[in-house]
């Protein structure tokens, strides 16, 4: 038992990355905030998440374990090709440990918050194959 909690230390929320979390949670965007504010002390729909939480080597914004979803919020930089192919590629391994995925962009949630937001409701219902209430 203890070799797989040892496992899963190490693949969650590494002390490698605990700067890079720090100094993600400092620099967040508006709209990361903002989400946050309706995701913290379990606002959604008593689910419990994490942000700026690492697995592996990568770091997501936001983290649900109870159903192992993860919520990008991606601002313009993700644009670049290089960035895209990177998301990608970090997407595509993260999913390996069953993790999935909900993305939206910053733009998009500034543009219109209470869309953006019920997009990740609507998105994290399909994924969980339950509404939430």
């Amino acid at each position: 038992m203890k070799k797989n909690i040892s496992a899963m230390t190490k693949l969650f929320n590494r002390k490698q990355e605990l700067e890079k979390r720090r100094e993600l949670r400092q620099n967040e965007t508006l709209a990361e905030k903002h989400i946050w504010s309706q995701l913290r002390n379990r606002n959604f729909h008593g689910l419990k998440f994490k942000r700026q939480y690492s697995i592996s080597k990568y770091i997501v914004d936001f983290y649900c374990a109870e159903h192992k979803i993860a919520i990008e919020v991606d601002g313009s930089i993700h644009d670049l090709a290089e960035n895209k192919e990177y998301d990608k590629d970090r997407q595509q391994q993260l999913e390996k440990y069953g993790i999935r995925f909900i993305r939206i962009t910053n733009e998009e949630y500034m543009g219109n918050p209470n869309k953006a937001f019920n997009k990740i409701k609507i998105n994290f219902e399909k994924i969980i194959k339950a509404p939430l209430p």
